[in-house]
């Protein structure tokens, strides 16, 4: 058996519960449970082929005999990359309690801030890592990956300079974002906020229902007086990085040099 594990940033549970719910090859999920998986925790109880289980901590994780592939996830809280050290120390805390039970890990996190320039160093874990990837690079954030890179990134910067990005994450988690301590802001107060922004640029992808997505829009653009654009988003570089993580595994396990998880 081989355990993956995941380290993601509230900002991609949408992502997650999509991907890791519609993949047949997992046996079992595994979710650390506190108030910033509760929704990914939800998301995943929807799915009727999965196989979840809630755990109140890392040592309560035993890996379920006869599973090939099994997934244990922790979700970290939107706003670490605000403070690059503070993102590198959470990341690295939960990378070695994760370690001893797991084959090899996977993050829901770009370069955020250069942060992770070097993911191995900031971990500290004999494991291999994978991050998505934008061509021989990580992601720039969590934006870049759901616009398909650096360059488009640019450009719609380019285009149209103040613009707002609301992929599916941000869409939830804006206002705790942009107030961590109250977690919401006046009409007014967030038009003054975002009195330097022209556009909202809506990026739907698959992960989330489009007339939800249009809802929350306007809601957005309401409240901030930002203009609504859309352009349609992806999650490629997310599956591209899950995939490389699970032929890393069969590769090793193939090899021989793969034991079963602690």
């Amino acid at each position: 058996m081989a355990v993956i594990g995941i380290l993601t940033c509230e900002i991609l549970e949408f992502e997650f519960a999509w991907l890791l719910g519609g993949d047949a090859e997992i046996g079992r999920i595994s979710v650390l449970e506190d108030r910033r998986s509760a929704r990914l925790i939800r998301l995943l109880e929807t799915e009727q082929r999965v196989s979840l289980q809630c755990l109140p901590h890392v040592h309560a994780f035993r890996p379920e005999p006869g599973q090939p592939l099994e997934v244990l996830v922790r979700v970290l809280e939107v706003g670490l990359h605000r403070t690059r050290s503070v993102l590198r120390s959470a990341l690295a805390k939960a990378a070695q309690e994760l370690r001893p039970r797991v084959d090899a890990l996977l993050l829901g996190y770009g370069l955020c801030g250069n942060a992770l320039e070097d993911p191995r160093e900031v971990l500290d874990v004999d494991v291999p890592v994978f991050l998505p990837m934008d061509q021989d690079r990580p992601v720039d954030d969590c934006v870049a990956l759901c616009l398909g890179g650096r360059e488009l990134y640019c450009a719609e910067q380019h285009a149209t300079p103040g613009t707002f990005f609301l992929p599916p994450g941000w869409s939830q988690h804006w206002q705790r974002i942009l107030d961590p301590d109250a977690g919401e802001l006046a009409e007014p107060s967030l038009r003054r906020v975002f009195a330097g922004y022209q556009r909202a640029l809506m990026v739907p992808t698959p992960v989330l229902a489009e007339a939800e997505m249009l809802r929350r829009g306007q809601e957005f653009s309401r409240s901030t007086g930002l203009r609504l654009e859309r352009r349609e988003g992806t999650v490629a570089a997310l599956v591209a990085a899950w995939a490389a993580a699970k032929n890393c595994i069969r590769t090793r396990a193939g090899a021989g040099g793969l034991e079963a998880s602690p």
